[in-house]
């Protein structure tokens, strides 16, 4: 697809070409991750990355790069590339003449008469990368040099020479294999063709320099180790496939499962078709238990806000698979008792999960069944926050939960500052409270549907229930700004105009009255709406920041001081629908039109995480986003939902 592909003058133009990033990712938690003229500018770029249990399951890079080399009557091309400081060597990129994205990552390179390409796949079962070399086109024969560069690292990590480092090899058929560290796994670096030699000359590359990270002011350069060089021949017409792998494998199927890979991915024929293969890279089924990655390539697996926020759309809106709803939703309540029943510096996210089965419900689920199944869940939520049971939040008299530990952001906007949070806002949150109401609603008109016997929660919580009914307009509508306070401490309403207030429209018991939204509504649309997603913060506020760049300080103030998220779309434009009607369906369309038009920014095929607040909107943070991801599938969901016939 056109969006997916680039031509000789951005690949050449580094300043463009180093901020796009090809991204794929495994099934059992590998990935892999580098621009798309293979020069890597993060730590967490390279060509295969693992999920190791033996180190508690964090990601570990393994193989950083694999520069080549062709050697044409004589004279040696280098088609790698590498940051040195401010000097790049070699300067392979000046080769590229194009890339594409579709079916898998192609890179082509022109040396005069010589055409060679390049096409990558990550294996979707296994911790496997393969590459696909191919000399198209050349005056002579030529002679293919490939260059491993050893990582052996926690993808946060960076390595630097050392004489720990085990630089010897094993054997492995046709190929070899390394283990730089004892409790690493071996790497098995193996070719489907016998032909190829291997020229030992271990040395380290010192200083290699990662330019965004260098940008971010973080710490940027590390040594690798290049153990020396394969080498075979090719003539016009040749093609060889590369593997590297924790496990040693049969050279002879090489060409088969990377055909199998590549026609397994197909074409993309509609941007809703790259949704769903985004969606598909977000679901990892590490040890047979799915989870959700909160985005690549930093983020973590099995995170429990991020999975409940996503999980709708990507499994239910996306992929229409209730079952792996299920599945992936029975796993986070296994690994995260801890967060929903007794402490979490998110104090929303356990509350979501009513939300979560709302959806599943409209999905089409049967609620007798969802509430036998989940009602002991979302009651134990509910009563975790009564007094003395959470000591980061707890209900008040008043029926409204009132969040405060002090220097702790207890809520989704958790940067900080030196050790302080940037947006602490402590006590009465306005989507937490949101959430809490919905929460009680749901389960007890899941009681009164199943017939419950619980007599004692339905008396207790209809209490509660009329309490916040009675206090929640109060306590956060404020009628000189027509919309609600962000928060509510000992000092009153503050007034910040941020999205959270979003979620006390969109929840399906609204603790407001209807005649409210379309004061509130009206607010959201004039200060907080993009193309982009919605602002954290309104621009007019002195302490908004609208571009998310500089050092990890400018970074942090503005990423939740004025930073786009389009996950918020999601609610947005939902409760517009409702609100306005079909008269929105062309604002919803245009909106996620301006998701799609970024797909060859940033992350090549992929959602990112946030974008700047002000124009033009640039993307930012994870380059591939669940959150984004699902937002995306969901608004989907609701324009065909609310198509005009």
């Amino acid at each position: 697809m056109a969006f997916l592909k680039f031509n000789k003058a951005e690949l050449v133009n580094l300043h463009y070409s180093t901020k796009r990033e090809i991204i794929i990712a495994n099934k059992v938690g590998g990935y892999c991750n580098t621009t798309i003229v293979s020069c890597n500018t993060r730590r967490y770029h390279g060509l295969l990355a693992v999920t190791l249990d033996r180190f508690g399951g964090d990601k570990f890079l393994l193989l950083s790069s694999l520069d080549e080399s062709l050697i044409v009557n004589g004279k040696q091309f280098n088609l790698g590339i590498h940051c040195y400081g401010d000097v790049y060597e070699p300067r392979g990129h000046k080769y590229i003449v194009d890339f594409s994205a579709d079916p898998v990552p192609q890179i082509t390179y022109k040396v005069g008469e010589i055409v060679f390409r390049k096409s990558i796949v990550l294996v979707k079962d296994i911790d496997e990368v393969l590459i696909k070399f191919e000399l198209l086109q050349a005056p002579a024969k030529a002679v293919l040099q490939l260059k491993p560069f050893l990582a052996f690292r926690n993808i946060h990590a960076l390595t630097h020479q050392n004489n720990e480092a085990r630089t010897a090899h094993g054997e492995a058929k046709n190929g070899l294999s390394f283990r730089m560290y004892e409790p690493f796994p071996d790497l098995f670096l193996q070719f489907n063709k016998k032909t190829v030699k291997f020229v030992d000359t271990p040395c380290w590359y010192n200083n290699i320099t990662y330019i965004d990270e260098y940008r971010r002011g973080f710490d940027c350069m590390e040594d690798q180790f290049v153990p020396g060089y394969f080498e075979t021949s090719m003539k016009p017409g040749d093609s060889l496939i590369f593997s590297a792998s924790k496990l040693e494998c049969d050279p002879v199927g090489f060409k088969k499962v990377f055909d199998a890979e590549v026609k397994d991915r197909g074409t993309v024929e509609s941007m809703h078709e790259q949704l769903l293969r985004c969606a598909d890279f977000l679901i990892c089924n590490h040890n047979n238990k799915k989870r959700i990655t909160a985005g690549y390539s930093w983020m973590y697996t099995g995170l429990l806000r991020e999975t409940l926020y996503a999980l709708p759309g990507l499994t239910l809106f996306g992929k229409k698979d209730p079952a792996e709803f299920e599945e992936i939703l029975d796993n986070l309540i296994a690994d995260e008792e801890e967060r929903l029943f007794h402490r979490t510096t998110q104090v929303e996210a356990p509350l979501y999960l009513a939300s979560v089965l709302q959806y599943y419900i409209e999905f089409g689920a049967d609620p007798k069944k969802v509430w036998r199944k989940y009602g002991k869940v979302v009651k134990r939520i509910i009563t975790s926050y009564e007094p003395g049971i959470r000591k980061e939040v707890a209900m008040h008299p008043n029926g409204l939960l009132w969040a405060q530990m002090d220097g702790v952001a207890l809520s989704w906007m958790n940067a900080y500052l030196n050790g302080r949070p940037v947006t602490e806002r402590a006590g009465y949150q306005v989507e937490t409270n949101a959430f809490w109401y919905n929460s009680i609603c749901f389960a007890l008109e899941m009681e009164a549907l199943c017939k419950s016997k619980d007599a004692e929660f339905i008396r207790e919580w209809s209490g509660i229930k009329s309490l916040i009914e009675r206090n929640f307009r109060s306590m956060f509508w404020n009628s000189q700004y027509g919309c609600l306070a962000d928060f509510v401490d000992d000092n009153g309403q503050n007034m910040d105009i941020r999205p959270n207030q979003l979620y006390a429209l969109w929840v399906k018991y609204s603790p407001l009255e209807e005649s409210l939204a379309p004061s509130i509504l009206r607010v959201i649309d004039n200060e907080l709406v993009t193309s982009r997603g919605l602002r954290t913060l309104s621009p007019r506020d002195n302490k908004y920041k609208g571009v998310y760049e500089g050092s990890q300080v400018d970074r942090d103030l503005a990423y939740h001081q004025g930073c786009t998220r389009p996950f918020l779309l999601e609610q947005y434009v939902d409760v517009c629908f409702r609100i306005k009607g079909p008269s929105f369906w062309k604002k919803a369309q245009w909106l996620a039109e301006g998701l799609y038009a970024d797909l060859n920014k940033h992350g090549v095929g992929a959602f990112s995480e946030l974008y700047d607040g002000d124009p033009p909107h640039e993307a930012h943070g994870a380059i591939s986003s669940a959150l984004s991801t699902a937002a995306l599938l969901t608004v989907d969901y609701l324009l065909e939902k609310n198509k005009e016939v």
